[in-house]
């Protein structure tokens, strides 16, 4: 498990933020691909949600992939529920499914 400190803080970004990015880059200029497409799906359904940049805290970018057991950023997380990566996202979009989660409808 990541140290307190970030496992803290990362609840305490669950908690606050329904809908929680954590990624390579800001929003508005992300730095790979993979956090861009999640980035432009997400914009596609026009919710509000909230990026963390990885690439700012080391211990946050390790500490995240330690707290959803889950090895590659981007990790979106919905009502305090790890959803996936960008892989997952793009599958769920293209099936239509996204949008129920992102509305709490999942």
């Amino acid at each position: 498990m990541p140290d307190t400190k970030i496992t803290e803080k990362i609840a305490n970004d669950l908690k606050n933020n329904r809908i929680m990015l954590y990624m390579k880059g800001e929003r508005q200029q992300p730095m790979c691909g993979f956090s861009s497409q999640v980035v432009q799906i997400l914009d596609s359904y026009g919710v509000d949600y909230t990026t963390e940049n990885v690439l700012a805290d080391w211990d946050l970018r390790e500490g995240i992939k330690e707290y959803a057991n889950w090895p590659t950023i981007p990790q979106l997380y919905v009502d305090g529920q790890f959803i996936g990566g960008c892989d997952i996202i793009a599958t769920l979009h293209r099936k239509g499914e996204l949008k129920k989660v992102l509305n709490g409808e999942e």
